[in-house]
């Protein structure tokens, strides 16, 4: 995950830990209407697809349990030692740390991330924000993640890696109604075929986790795959993630969405903002290279 100044230490920090509210569903608002073209020999337009609709009963959902942090985290490609955890969680600005808990695609090997650790950082006080990396956009440029989404199963694809992060975050110890965080790299956009397979693929995956008794997270860049997932929504297509994790380096500790998200989207605590990374930091004496992060959305139960 590449795309968190830290957040000044006056950052407001909430956690809430209660049976779900329901989120309020997003409002795909009123379609524009279509312009048709009259001219003679004029080249019709290409139909559009209809949204992709699964089941998604939201009865089971509203009764998972969710855990809301608002302040500032970090990610780190792989899960720092314990002392690191310990002189950053009494010196440093952040509460929150994204872990790279499942998937093929992963950058690093994870070596110190077992159910152990997870309890021991918990108990220092760190909130997690459980992140999968497997299967990218198809239409992706990224050399070192080779491994594509087909387009025909995607959503199939979608359900069998959130079958892999359930048991995953299962085995850590984290608890019924955790987020799993689907991490999309930044794609080319332009690709209507692309897009729709991303799309379909988080789908599937939100379907699955939620069957599973986790929420559906989704990370990308504000100018990819969050933009087309945001007009995903809009279209119908369902059921969207319940929180969105946006990457834009800004350097701008907010979740206001930077234009990628409209100001009915993902609004009810369920955003998170990547807005700076690959950034060195020290602190206890102890030095890491992260991504910073704004929060004001799920972790882990």
């Amino acid at each position: 995950m590449r795309y968190l100044a830290p957040a000044s230490l006056a950052t407001a920090t909430l956690v809430l830990l209660l049976a779900l509210a329901p989120m309020a569903p997003l409002d795909p608002g009123p379609a524009e209407p279509g312009r048709r073209v009259e001219l003679a020999g004029a080249a019709r337009a290409a139909p559009v697809p209809p949204p992709t609709v699964l089941s998604d009963p939201r009865k089971k959902r509203e009764a998972l349990p969710v855990k809301v942090f608002t302040g500032a985290g970090f990610d780190a490609c792989n899960a720092p030692e314990l002392a690191t955890m310990r002189a950053w969680r009494e010196a440093s600005p952040y509460r929150a740390v994204g872990v790279y808990v499942s998937g093929g695609q992963r950058a690093c090997d994870q070596h110190r991330l077992t159910a152990d650790w997870v309890r021991q950082v918990r108990a220092m006080g760190w909130l997690l924000v459980p992140t999968h990396v497997g299967l990218q956009a198809p239409c992706s440029t990224a050399k070192q993640k080779p491994h594509r989404i087909d387009p025909a199963t995607a959503v199939d694809q979608g359900r069998a890696e959130a079958a892999e992060a359930a048991r995953a975050v299962r085995a850590l110890g984290l608890g019924q109604g955790s987020p799993v965080y689907l991490d999309i790299e930044s794609y080319p956009r332009g690709d209507a075929a692309c897009a729709k397979a991303v799309v379909d693929f988080t789908l599937g995956w939100t379907q699955a986790l939620h069957a599973a008794g986790y929420h559906s997270g989704f990370y990308s860049s504000a100018d990819s795959g969050v933009r087309d997932l945001a007009a995903a929504a809009r279209a119908g297509n369902s059921p969207m993630p319940d929180v969105v994790w946006y990457a834009r380096w800004d350097d701008r500790a907010a979740t206001d969405g930077n234009g990628a998200l409209g100001a009915d989207q993902w609004v009810y605590h369920q955003r998170i903002h990547q807005h700076r990374g690959d950034v060195q930091e020290t602190y206890g004496g102890a030095t890491l290279a992260i991504d910073r992060n704004q929060l004001d959305g799920l972790v882990a139960t």
